[in-house]
């Protein structure tokens, strides 16, 4: 299917408060993440992972832990994660959006 709208029938919740919709082509992926319930008191947990990541903030703020750095991010901003760069966020606003873009596709978002 070359469209998806906005409503949640492409998606699911992957952990509480937290809701993905995901679309690709054989060698491209993007996926939305809905953070609800914010702020975060802590960061999540930091995570890595082979793939390249282009993310947009559609909405919200965030702080992003990127490596050894912490950046503040707001509606609007753009962040970059190079191939096995630990990083993870904490929300600073109730509600966060992410548009999140990865190459190659994150086969385990597939099958979860």
């Amino acid at each position: 299917m070359p469209v998806y709208k906005s409503d949640n029938k492409h998606g699911k919740e992957i952990a509480p408060g937290v809701f993905r919709k995901i679309a690709h082509l054989e060698k491209i992926m993007a996926a939305t993440i809905e953070f609800t319930g914010g702020p975060m008191d802590q960061p999540d947990k930091p995570h890595s992972h082979p793939h390249e990541q282009v993310s947009y903030v559609a909405a919200g703020s965030l702080y992003l832990f990127l490596g050894e750095e912490k950046h503040l991010l707001e509606e609007g901003d753009l962040f970059l994660v190079p191939s096995n760069v630990p990083h993870s966020i904490q929300t600073l606003s109730e509600k966060v959006k992410l548009v999140d873009v990865f190459t190659p596709l994150r086969e385990e978002f597939l099958t979860d």
